[in-house]
């Protein structure tokens, strides 16, 4: 897929109420297989160059190790416990940490308990499917 076919559209509206948007069932990110029922996404609101979502992941989720080619991850931890490894670097995440993820650098998750984090992607990519 193109970059250009990537890129998520600004959302319609200045203001969206969390609780309407589905969570959509991921089975892979950056081509790479999810573990099926694992994942899910809230795409919650897409800015003119930002996206934020809200990520749910199932306790056991190990993501497979990628890399995002053409944009910026930034994430923050809600809820639950997560092994967050960048580049090799492992750290273990609880609510309220945050991390960042730059294009090209190799990273995966690991949910330790049930989880809930809020990514923020710039520019607005949709990576999963």
């Amino acid at each position: 897929m193109t970059q250009n076919e990537r890129r998520l559209a600004p959302s319609g509206s200045d203001f969206i109420a969390g609780a309407s948007v589905p969570a959509e069932p991921v089975t892979a990110i950056e081509g790479a297989t999810e573990q099926a029922g694992k994942l899910a996404i809230k795409p919650l609101m897409v800015g003119d160059d930002t996206l934020v979502m809200e990520v749910h992941r199932k306790k056991g989720l190990i993501d497979p190790e990628h890399f995002h080619g053409d944009h910026e991850s930034i994430c923050y931890l809600v809820s639950g416990r997560m092994r967050v490894v960048i580049e090799g670097r492992e750290f273990v995440a609880g609510p309220g940490d945050i991390w960042k993820h730059r294009p090209g650098v190799t990273h995966y998750h690991e949910a330790l308990e049930d989880c809930v984090q809020i990514e923020i992607k710039n520019p607005a990519m949709k990576t999963w499917g």
